[in-house]
């Protein structure tokens, strides 16, 4: 029996084209007879291969086969001949899969290359902790590559322009015919007279010598919004390098860096803080003030109140990341875990006092004996 179509491709039947195109590519590097030189199996491998994609590829065809399997077309699909050349292997186009193997090196049609758009560039900033909750604008200063003023990016001396290769007749590329077991095949790879631009340089370009860009720095204001986090990335569309021969320029990635805080900690939206209270505030209750973001607030503890006991106050955290056309005020909390602060050194006076308390509970505090005191220090 025939294998299954999705499974020689490795995919399920639920993938779509993209995800069959994908596969297919797959197949053919790892089984395409150039690669297998003298492999019979290979060989029959990728005709299967070819089949099933064949199939896949045609919604008509695929729709046909998931319903009636192999035997929608008496178990072939009109078949592939592989000894007559790339002509048309049984109503299947070939030059379709030159097409999908383009990024493999294959293919007859002689395509000029693209121009190449410019690269990304990415620069790191480093702000303080309340910078990043309120938003900062700062001015940075790159290193970038941008068109030559000379030439215009065209890398040739004024005046002058460059002309097409007559190597490769402005394509960039140089085909060349290889016999393998599929018959001819024409076999792409970049001109080395060119360098794969279609176009030759005559008289260079005195300031960019024939490459078309130099180094520039410049100062750029960059807009920090409030609420953005640790290792995130605002996105300068256009600022990055030039392109080649008019092509769209990259962009300019900051990356944001934020110092550590000394009292709070960050996670998403909210922040977290430790807030020392003493014993007898923590017993008796007490009203304290605690450290935010937008200035101190005031908070009543409780009498009672026992240690890593947390609160929270709403809207003292870290403002949600928004688009500039946002309008949205989400404000995260922040989180207070309360601790304990037994002193290190008392008076007598203050002795005195915690000895009577600890004799009023029943307890003996005395050299070192476990006691009330010891007990709420542990």
């Amino acid at each position: 029996m025939k294998q299954d179509y999705y499974e020689l491709l490795g995919i399920d039947k639920s993938a779509n084209e993209d995800d069959i195109k994908r596969a297919y590519r797959v197949m053919v590097k790892k089984y395409h007879p150039d690669n297998n030189l003298g492999d019979k199996q290979a060989e029959e491998k990728m005709k299967s291969i070819n089949e099933a994609y064949g199939v896949l590829k045609d919604p008509q065809k695929r729709a046909q086969y998931d319903q009636f399997g192999h035997a929608a077309d008496g178990g072939g699909f009109g078949g592939f001949d592989f000894g007559g050349g790339f002509g048309g292997f049984g109503g299947f186009d070939f030059s379709d899969i030159l097409n999908e193997l383009e990024g493999f090196g294959l293919g007859g049609r002689g395509r000029r290359r693209r121009a190449a758009s410019g690269k990304d560039i990415e620069e790191t900033v480093q702000i303080d902790f309340e910078d990043a909750i309120f938003g900062i604008e700062r001015e940075i200063e790159i290193s970038v590559r941008e068109t030559c003023d000379t030439c215009n990016g065209s890398g040739a001396a004024p005046g002058t322009t460059p002309i097409s290769c007559q190597v490769c007749n402005g394509t960039g590329q140089i085909n060349r015919a290889m016999q393998t077991q599929l018959g001819i095949m024409q076999m792409q790879s970049p001109c080395n007279v060119c360098h794969g631009k279609g176009k030759v340089i005559k008289d260079p370009c005195p300031t960019c010598r024939t490459v078309g860009k130099v180094t520039r720095r410049k100062k750029i204001a960059v807009n920090i919004p409030k609420g953005i986090d640790h290792g995130e990335a605002i996105r300068y569309t256009g600022h990055g390098e030039a392109g080649d021969f008019g092509a769209p320029k990259g962009n300019l990635y900051v990356r944001i860096s934020i110092r550590p805080h000394k009292i709070y900690s960050r996670r998403g939206m909210t922040l977290y803080m430790d807030k020392e209270i003493s014993f007898a505030q923590a017993a008796l209750g007490a009203e304290i003030s605690i450290q935010t973001p937008y200035g101190d607030t005031a908070y009543n503890v409780s009498a009672g109140t026992q240690p890593d006991s947390i609160i929270t106050l709403r809207n003292k955290g870290v403002p949600q990341l928004q688009a500039p056309q946002s309008q949205s005020n989400r404000i995260g909390d922040l989180v207070v875990t309360l601790k304990i602060a037994v002193p290190r050194s008392l008076s007598d006076t203050q002795k005195d006092l915690l000895r009577k308390f600890a004799e009023e509970d029943g307890e003996t505090v005395e050299n070192g004996k476990k006691g009330f005191f010891n007990k709420f220090k542990k």
